[in-house]
């Protein structure tokens, strides 16, 4: 055996032994910490089933506290946290090997699991630290041409909504605000309204699954309207991805901006962007002139905060372990429990929409006669600390109450006789 050989054997074996240590070395966060250990649970089998309670188990929230506010950021379970911890332990006590088993499990365990909850390529896949940052990279890297024309609804979020106005002042794009109504009179209703609006000069349609007060978009039928008529389809993910089973695929848009620190209880800073292999020729890179694949197209040159992204396979593991269909009907049962009982309290007007078909499973928005939305969120922390959150928009001066499958009716009912008394 040469000795180059032999020095290529030497240092994988000491890579591979390198790997095996830190596996072996790295200890959990429960032993640096007052945290108990989490409870054992098994796939809920009902929306009642006694293993909530042991669900539960894996958050850390503060004694006293109830966490009602998901839409806006996700309260990740001790599994989550424990994994960040050991990948920032790990690329401190080893930076080098560290980093490269990070990197290893980002590619081999934690793409190809993502990509399976969506039923959609790896390689169609990009890690962000946002829906905001994937939105901004679809937004800018679409090819268009001064004059062209791209179609928003008047329910878009903030952050999908600036990166077209940059281009607008940028590139001479035309943006196109068409109004849909809060709440959504039908699927086809708002189908309608952006087929209505297409011109001749109009190259993409650019809308959210589900809307910051909850409203329920029908992706697919606005997909493949656009497709007989040869338009992109832009989608915005934040409020969707993991409440419900989402195949994207199946969904036929272009293009996919989601955020993970929200439904699916990733780390913050977590996120992706799905660029559809057959629709990749829409889009320019804005990192190389020369990219032919969507990771070359899409994914900025660099380090990458890879502790906080491993972190995701273990907010996937943990989600998946419960089922994404039992969360869906989980959550469903809670906003319902929670619009039954605002329709008992008087001056309340419930502004989600009615059917499921209209409504995401876990967001709730309504109004209260002269109690006003922003004060209610300073209100509720201070009487009873809950986090809530207002919604303020689509001519609402609504709160929005985002319960996610660790609530309890319980905590449902001492809100709900809160509100009745302010």
């Amino acid at each position: 055996m040469s000795k180059i050989i032999k020095s290529k054997l030497s240092r994988r074996s000491f890579i591979q032994k390198s790997a095996a240590g830190f596996a072996a070395g790295i200890g959990t966060i429960y032993g640096k910490s007052n945290i108990q250990k989490p409870q054992y649970f098994s796939t809920p089998n009902s929306i009642n089933d006694n293993n909530w309670s042991a669900i539960r188990s894996h958050f850390i929230l503060n004694d006293g506290v109830t966490y009602m506010n998901n839409a806006s950021l996700g309260m990740p379970p001790i599994d989550v946290v424990d994994s960040v911890y050991k990948g920032y332990e790990a690329i401190s006590k080893d930076p080098l090997h560290g980093k490269h088993k990070l990197q290893e499990t980002i590619k081999s365990n934690v793409m190809p699991a993502l990509a399976k909850v969506f039923d959609v390529k790896t390689d169609e896949l990009v890690l962000t630290r946002n829906a905001s940052e994937a939105l901004f990279l679809q937004t800018s890297g679409l090819a268009l041409h001064e004059g062209d024309e791209v179609i928003i609804s008047t329910q878009e979020h903030p952050a999908a909504l600036k990166p077209w106005m940059h281009r607008k002042a940028k590139d001479g794009i035309k943006i196109r605000p068409i109004f849909i109504p809060s709440p959504l009179v039908s699927e086809n209703d708002v189908v309608r309204r952006f087929s209505n609006a297409i011109t001749s000069k109009t190259k993409a349609i650019s809308f959210c699954h589900v809307t910051r007060g909850g409203h329920k978009y029908p992706v697919k039928k606005i997909s493949q309207m656009a497709r007989k008529k040869d338009i992109i389809t832009l989608v915005d993910g934040a409020q969707a991805v993991g409440q419900f089973p989402i195949d994207i695929n199946d969904l036929g848009c272009d293009a996919y901006s989601a955020s993970l620190h929200k439904w699916i209880l990733a780390p913050s800073g977590t996120g992706f962007l799905y660029v559809r292999e057959n629709s990749k020729g829409y889009f320019d890179s804005p990192f190389d002139p020369d990219a032919s694949s969507i990771q070359s197209l899409f994914n900025p040159p660099g380090t990458k905060d890879l502790p906080v992204r491993t972190g995701i396979g273990s907010a996937l593991n943990f989600i998946n372990k419960i089922g994404i269909k039992n969360i869906e009907r989980r959550c469903r049962s809670l906003s319902n429990y929670l619009k039954n009982g605002l329709k008992k309290i008087d001056g309340v007007t419930l502004l989600s929409g009615k059917t499921p078909n209209l409504s995401a499973p876990g967001s709730t928005i309504f109004e209260k006669k002269n109690l006003d939305a922003v004060d209610s969120v300073t209100l509720f922390e201070k009487r009873i600390k809950y986090h809530i959150d207002e919604h303020q928009r689509d001519g609402h001066n609504a709160i929005r109450i985002s319960t996610h499958f660790y609530n309890s009716k319980e905590q449902i009912d001492l809100l709900l006789n809160e509100l009745s008394i302010i």
